[in-house]
């Protein structure tokens, strides 16, 4: 059976009786979902939109994913390390390809160029 098939009295009913035993958890869920996209190489924007999709309210979504975070900047660094080693991109056409790959991770236009400003040096 499939949740559709059950009335939405007895869906919410059960859901609040497993919030209320401690069972179930928004908070919970989301911590481990933001802890499991970092794992994976993904940015704050991304992870703000996957929440979103999901369903996870706003106050949740700000509590675990704090955009202006320093920690971004460690987590852009790793996943521009571990695609691309500590070569430097060979011209712009190349800067520009990397760009919008951390752009589909999730990574603001800010990280980026913070990113590459700094390897430049």
């Amino acid at each position: 059976m499939r949740a559709r098939d059950f009335e939405s009295e007895i869906v919410d009913e059960l859901i609040e009786q497993l919030r209320n035993e401690n069972l179930q958890s928004d908070s919970r869920y989301t911590e481990a979902f933001v802890h499991d996209r970092i794992g994976k190489g993904y940015g704050p924007l991304h992870i703000l939109q996957e929440l979103k999709q999901k369903g996870i309210r706003d106050e949740l979504r700000e509590e675990f994913v704090d955009e202006t975070d320093q920690q971004w900047q460690i987590q852009i660094d790793d996943v521009y390390a571990r695609k691309y080693g500590a070569n430097p991109p060979d011209d712009y056409k190349e800067q520009a390809r990397r760009s919008r790959f951390l752009q589909y991770r999730g990574f603001s236009s800010e990280h980026i160029h913070r990113l590459f400003k700094k390897n430049k040096r």
